[in-house]
């Protein structure tokens, strides 16, 4: 594909969970907007604004890249301590909403300012470690928030939400072409979803499809609790590695 075409399909994928968020946060009830939360389940405020930081660090990525420099190295995230909670907890849900609009519209132009081989040649920056720069992007700009957006709604019983959300993702994923690794991430957290809902047979197909374009997944896959169920099918060795 080319690079414009590269460009907008990253843009579009970015902006299926963004648009998600948004409109969680917009379309919580009253009660909802009372939920504290905890350390063990977060609120929805404080999960937007956790994803948040993770797009605003891959901003941070771009601007040095575009700058010519190496980007800071950031910590890991210990979902589960009290201190991180009250971190992302402590801000409220307009001010959650106005940040996460801002950062994803930065992020993306950032994206269509790039140079293109910054994006593509993983030889330029060793920080990347061999992953291409517009595959981080669709990390921590897709994979990464729709996982936490589709695990909260999980817990709070509305798995079609979560279904719709990750149906979606593949989706534009295929509809704009996406490179097999995004569209590899949009098919496994797909299939993840389906398994959660007991649909082993489903997350079976998914999961196959996803390793097929993308398979790096197959590590994953192995390990992931959440197919722990569909592992057990006799299809898993044959279709999924």
């Amino acid at each position: 594909m080319s690079d414009s075409e590269l460009r907008a399909a990253i843009t579009a994928i970015v902006r299926v969970v963004a648009a998600a968020e948004e409109g969680a946060l917009l379309g919580q009830s009253a009660s909802a907007r009372e939920e504290r939360g905890s350390p063990e389940s977060w609120s929805l405020p404080a999960l937007v604004g956790h994803n948040t930081e993770f797009k605003a660090q891959q901003v941070t990525r771009l601007r040095a890249t575009l700058d010519g420099e190496t980007p800071p190295a950031f910590s890991e995230i210990e979902h589960a301590s009290e201190d991180t909670y009250q971190r992302f907890s402590a801000g409220s849900r307009e001010q959650v909403l106005a940040s996460s609009r801002a950062t994803t519209v930065e992020l993306l132009d950032l994206l269509w300012e790039l140079p293109e081989a910054d994006l593509i040649d993983t030889s330029l920056h060793p920080w990347l470690r061999g992953r291409p720069l517009w595959l981080q992007v669709v990390v921590r700009g897709f994979w990464h928030p729709g996982g936490h957006l589709g695990e909260y709604w999980l817990s709070h019983d509305q798995s079609e939400r979560t279904l719709q959300l990750h149906r979606a993702g593949v989706a534009v994923a295929r509809a704009m072409a996406l490179p097999g690794p995004a569209l590899g991430m949009a098919r496994y957290a797909l299939a993840c979803a389906e398994a959660r809902m007991e649909n082993s047979g489903g997350a079976l197909e998914e999961v196959a499809r996803a390793i097929a374009v993308n398979p790096d997944l197959a590590q994953n896959a192995a390990r992931d609790p959440d197919l722990e169920a569909v592992r057990a099918l006799a299809g898993w060795v044959t279709s999924a590695g």
